[in-house]
């Protein structure tokens, strides 16, 4: 059992102290009715984003559509307590929350999960364009109970646009949006997509059920900034359902495909190293109503291929691998006076094949390479496999002004030592009135090491084979106030970590530059604040539109069972974040929309730098023309110490709705 009694002595201050709000309203009355009764995926049991007891910030479909923003990364960037580090614009990059690292949240797409266990670099290969997406949701701190282990240090939801033209009563309805755009250093490129539906019966009130269906491709080529860091995506997605008053069922495919070239991506020593992905994704899952009961069965298919090279077009260092994740799950739940109560069991399997990665085959089992770039002439030789099992108990209490989640998932994986481990936690948030809410959390959370930490291996580099699973118990305490102007809220937090995974170099190391994964320990603190003003919800005609800024801090103290001299990523976290957006409408059908960045990054060659970007937006009858600067001041900075980022970038684009 992943539980002890660690808690921060200035959160058990800030709890202690914390001023009780004056008693109010129900929740179900909060007048900002389109945000609170969106269904927020953050417990095992639908909750609206109101009732849910944790923080679950949502960007939402108007602010990614005017912000500057032209992939899920850059969109991430401007949301506090989320660490993105880019290697190459639009290429390479690592996700992360509340100070952990990229192997430790967990990605999904419409509430499937899509995060790599070949290694958290890959884990942000979307086979999705910013124009598919409704909104993105962001929860922070252990998940286990809901998302399984991998949710360490947290989880972020892509949801996709579920459109029915229906609306406007036709049996038959279709609407789409093509979007074509330029820029400069050769890049450019095109998103497709398009939504239809058509009545399938009616049902016993009358009503027709739906089938309802959208469909998106997109390519993406450039150049890179920098030398050696072109690259290209292609990718193809679609997202079908049946909506009737019993049964919600959907499935989605999707394909991409990122060759690029990778600078000095993975090391310094070699300047012309080169990569490619390719990521095959299918699900269907369903949401079945029978009287009182609901039953969420789901499976997902997910297959990945990756070619690296550590000097283009050579043998010398070059790497294949496939990885394969099959995941079948249930939940099913029911409403009584006491609240919602659900159970759920999910199993994952976990498979690799790999001309590096996992134990050696016998050789009448090696087979060729797969994938676009595959070399048939090149065989996996290695392979590694294990099965996670996880069943997953909650009760959340609705009260009238309170919801309390508790929750007992118990987790099962082949490569331990046959035993269950428990991974409980508990959720509440009190609602004086309409307004507020305060909130109050502890989890816990156990998340395996990734294929690469437990078998890497090459120049000055090496996986440890027998690392121990990473733990954490993590407390949050937070109040927020929701209005239909002010959206504001703190957030203080506090974790205990044990055996921690990073890649560091031990001063015993002989050599003194060979890295080795390794466990160590690791307490986290820090905090949140951030505020919108949304003005043009009390007044449509508003020339400020929206206003916003957040501040993010995290300190850390790290104790490793030996003393080292270099890290990789654990011990290079954001202390501190700045991000504040201004969104203005001088005239009917022109937005513009301006975003800061300030980041300090602890650790040797990490400099702060600040970042402003800026879009324009106009739109007339069904056309809206767009342009996005980014880096707008041309400032010299590195998300990584030693890989130099974009310096001033200028696009535009036509976007035509039919």
């Amino acid at each position: 059992m992943i539980i002890n009694k660690y808690l921060s002595k200035s959160l058990l201050t800030m709890m202690l102290t914390m001023p009780v709000l004056a008693f109010g309203q129900a929740v179900d009355s909060i007048p900002d009715v389109e945000i609170s009764e969106v269904k927020i995926l953050s417990s095992r049991v639908p909750l609206t984003r109101a009732q849910t007891p944790v923080l679950v910030k949502v960007i939402s479909r108007d602010e990614i559509l005017a912000a500057p923003s032209t992939s899920v990364e850059q969109i991430l960037k401007s949301a506090s307590g989320v660490d993105v580090r880019q290697r190459g614009d639009g290429v390479q990059t690592d996700i992360s929350l509340r100070g952990g690292t990229f192997d430790q949240i967990t990605i999904l797409l419409n509430g499937i999960n899509i995060s790599s266990p070949h290694t958290g670099h890959l884990s942000a290969d979307f086979p999705v364009s910013v124009d598919d997406i409704e909104r993105i949701e962001i929860l922070e701190g252990p998940s286990a109970r809901v998302f399984g282990t991998q949710s360490f240090c947290g989880t972020i939801n892509i949801v996709t646009v579920d459109a029915d033209p229906s609306k406007n009563g036709y049996s038959f309805a279709s609407q789409g949006v093509v979007n074509t755009f330029v820029g400069d250093n050769g890049y450019y490129g095109a998103n497709v997509s398009a939504a239809f539906s058509h009545n399938a019966g009616y049902n016993n009130a009358g009503n027709p059920n739906r089938f309802v269906h959208n469909i998106s491709a997109g390519y993406v080529s450039d150049d890179g900034d920098v030398k050696n860091s072109s690259y290209s995506v292609s990718r193809v997605y679609y997202r079908g359902g049946y909506r009737a008053n019993d049964v919600k069922a959907d499935i989605q495919a999707g394909y991409s495909y990122k060759p690029f070239d990778a600078n000095t991506f993975y090391g310094a020593a070699s300047t012309d190293q080169w990569e490619s992905n390719e990521h095959f994704l299918l699900s269907a899952n369903a949401e079945i109503t029978s009287g009182n009961f609901h039953f969420n069965p789901m499976i997902a298919l997910d297959r990945r291929y990756d070619h690296y090279q550590w000097h283009k077009d050579s043998p010398k260092g070059e790497n294949y691998h496939r990885c394969d994740v099959s995941t079948m799950g249930f939940n099913a739940w029911t409403n009584s006076s006491l609240g919602r109560s659900s159970i759920g069991v999910e199993m994952r399997s976990e498979q690799i094949f790999s001309t590096k990665l996992g134990e050696m085959l016998d050789s009448a089992k090696f087979f060729p390479t797969r994938g676009i770039d595959a070399e048939h002439s090149i065989q996996y030789s290695h392979s590694a496999h294990r099965t996670n099992i996880t069943v997953m108990l909650e009760h959340d209490f609705l009260l009238n002004n309170w919801t309390i989640a508790l929750a007992a998932p118990a987790v099962y994986n082949s490569m331990l030592d046959y035993q269950w481990r428990w991974c409980p936690g508990v959720d509440i948030s009190y609602r004086p009135n309409i307004y507020w809410k305060i909130y109050a959390n502890a989890n816990s959370a156990m998340r395996m090491p990734t294929f690469t930490d437990l078998y890497y291996s090459g120049a000055n580099i090496i996986g440890t084979s027998d690392l121990d699973p990473e733990h954490a118990i993590d407390c949050s305490l937070g109040v927020r106030r929701r209005g239909q102007l002010l959206d504001a809220g703190v957030t203080l937090f506090a974790s205990h970590k044990t055996d921690m995974i990073d890649w560091v170099i031990y001063e015993s190391e002989p050599d003194g530059t060979t890295y080795r994964s390794g466990n160590f320990e690791m307490d986290t603190r820090g905090g949140e604040a951030d505020f919108s003003l949304r003005f043009k919800d009390v007044w449509p005609n508003a020339f400020v539109t929206r206003v916003g800024a957040q501040y993010s801090y995290i300190d850390a103290d790290i104790e490793h069972p030996q003393p080292i001299k270099a890290s990789k990523y654990a011990q290079e976290y954001l202390r501190h974040k700045v991000a504040a957006d201004i969104e203005v409408n001088p005239f009917k059908g022109f937005t513009l929309c301006a975003q800061y960045r300030y980041q300090y990054r602890v650790g040797e060659g990490n400099d702060p730098y600040s970042l402003v970007d800026l879009a324009a937006n106009y739109s007339f009858k069904r056309i809206t023309l767009y342009t996005k600067v980014y880096n707008l001041l041309d400032e010299e900075y590195f998300d990584f110490s030693y890989i130099e980022q974009p310096g001033i970038r200028v696009m535009g684009g036509v976007k035509y709705r039919f």
